[in-house]
């Protein structure tokens, strides 16, 4: 199983309502072999926090690569996420 894991740091003044957008894009996207995908916004419990984050569930390394390389995927990558973002991290865990 892989485990991708991406936090974001939105840059002063984002629009929430986009970010929200982007969000629930990720959440609708339908990629065989994703088998779990969770988001949301941070709940400001401590300082320093990034804004949000996505965790994704992957069967396996071709179903990773089949999210990482789809069209919708990308379109979101490079429309919202990417405007709205200051700086993204991310990291694939295998298990």
């Amino acid at each position: 199983m892989i485990r991708n894991v991406v936090m974001g740091r939105l840059k002063p003044g984002a629009d929430a309502d986009r970010l929200d957008e982007g969000l629930a894009g990720i959440v609708g996207l339908k990629i065989e072999g994703m088998t779990d995908v969770k988001v949301g916004r941070d709940a400001g419990l401590r300082a320093g926090n990034w804004d949000f984050t996505i965790t994704a569930d992957f069967a396996d390394v071709a179903a990773y690569r089949a999210y990482d390389e789809d069209e919708e995927h990308n379109r979101l990558r490079r429309e919202i996420f990417g405007p709205l973002s200051e700086e993204i991290a991310r990291i694939q865990i295998e298990f």
